[in-house]
């Protein structure tokens, strides 16, 4: 039986492949072209498309007997308008839901947190935000979050149609190897000597290693096939939980660097983040202005996601801590930068 995973070359999709080829499975990747050689590397059959792409999703769904789909893949880039958010995470949704009703195989969706609503979130509180919390308003301008729920709303109604199992994975921010974005500029912050305390930094980031969201992911995928959709928070490391300030301090210890750490008012960040946005919406009318409040929250609140669910009907726990996954992540950098991490 074979595995079908989007996505195969993003950080989620990457490490689902790794976690599945280490203990056997038969995966195939749904992928473009330019991507072929990433997931051939990571033990995956390539096939060549689009997830838009309905031809292309019958290619990858049939033949070989398809136990299970991932559908990782999301557009995330935020200068991308609302109608290509919409067509990738949306209409490329749609089609993984017809693929996992042909094929008779189990559906899990990388959804994300977004789904409840970014700032809402966290001035609930630290474990206020279990699977159940209530939907809250989305900025009209965050698309990624806005297209994520509608995905999750897709296939909840899809679902309620019959003929379908799924779960839906909702992680927080993630970091690892070959991630693109959050880890590359923290490494490159981090190696220029000053690290940004934003008050007193005993908070706890809501971030989570690829590998364990790639480790919930397949217990998923295992689960007993049942009607209808399941959703689950991933959105903390093994213990020991890090804070703000050790969390820095683990990439300057993997990196072996010494950062100065400059204590910055959150007041002050807040007053500079209201201007940055002011300044954007007078240069990208309709765009991302707006999201910057919402990095501000990342910083320096409290993580308010629960992740009992998971744990409790799958018996899933993460495999990885955090000092030991930044190391991983760290490592992976150095080995495959033509320069140091983050340069």
């Amino acid at each position: 039986m074979t595995v079908l995973v989007t996505g195969g070359s993003g950080l989620v999709g990457s490490h689902v492949l790794d976690t599945l080829h280490s203990r056997g499975e038969r995966v195939r990747a749904l992928v473009r072209k330019e991507s072929r050689s990433v997931v051939e590397a990571l033990g995956a059959e390539p096939v060549i498309g689009d997830v838009t792409d309905g031809d292309a999703w019958k290619r990858a769904a049939t033949g070989g007997g398809v136990r299970g789909i991932v559908h990782a893949a999301a557009l995330v880039a935020p200068r991308a308008r609302f109608e290509e958010f919409e067509r990738v995470n949306v209409g490329g949704t749609r089609l993984a839901i017809q693929a996992a009703r042909a094929a008779g195989a189990r559906l899990v969706h990388v959804s994300s947190v977004a789904v409840y609503g970014r700032s809402v979130a966290y001035a609930a509180g630290r474990g206020a935000v279990d699977e159940d919390f209530p939907f809250q308003p989305i900025s009209e301008r965050d698309f990624y979050a806005r297209t994520k729920r509608m995905a999750e709303e897709l296939l909840r109604d899809e679902a309620a149609r019959g003929g379908l199992s799924a779960a839906a994975i909702r992680p927080n921010v993630i970091y690892g190897e070959r991630d693109r974005l959050f880890t590359p500029r923290l490494i490159a912050t981090v190696r220029h000597g000053v690290i940004p305390q934003i008050g007193p930094g005993t908070n706890h980031l809501s971030c989570v290693y690829a590998g364990n969201v790639a480790s919930a992911i397949v217990a998923a995928l295992d689960a007993p096939s049942t009607p209808g959709v399941r959703a689950y928070n991933v959105t903390w490391d093994a213990p020991p939980h890090l804070t703000q300030r050790e969390f820095f301090a683990a990439f300057a210890e993997a990196l072996g660097v010494r950062p100065l750490r400059i204590p910055m008012p959150i007041t002050l960040v807040q007053l500079g983040v209201s201007l940055w946005n002011g300044v954007l919406r007078l240069l990208r009318p309709g765009r991302y202005a707006g999201l910057a409040g919402a990095a501000v929250w990342f910083v320096v609140g409290e993580n308010p996601y629960v992740a009992a669910r998971i744990r409790t009907e799958l018996g899933w726990t993460p495999p990885f801590d955090a000092r030991s996954a930044i190391q991983r992540a760290v490592s992976w950098f150095a080995a495959h930068s033509k320069e140091k991490p983050g340069d």
